[in-house]
């Protein structure tokens, strides 16, 4: 997998992360260390969202008559 930068902020809930090089790829966590592992997930999860839509689209539906 590749190394994605991310940016990491405390707040009063604990910690909220983004990954600025995926667009709406985000998460929190209590911990730093939870909001890490939490944003690590997301980007493989956005990866592979990412992978399904190169995919070829499925056969299209006959035309109703």
């Amino acid at each position: 997998m590749a190394a994605y930068r991310v940016v990491l902020r405390k707040s009063e809930e604990g910690y909220s992360v983004s990954c600025p090089g995926l667009p709406g790829c985000w998460s929190q966590g209590a911990t730093r260390e939870q909001a890490l592992a939490n944003i690590q997930a997301a980007i493989r999860e956005y990866a592979e969202a990412g992978v399904l839509l190169t995919r070829s689209p499925a056969p299209s539906l006959p035309a109703r008559a």
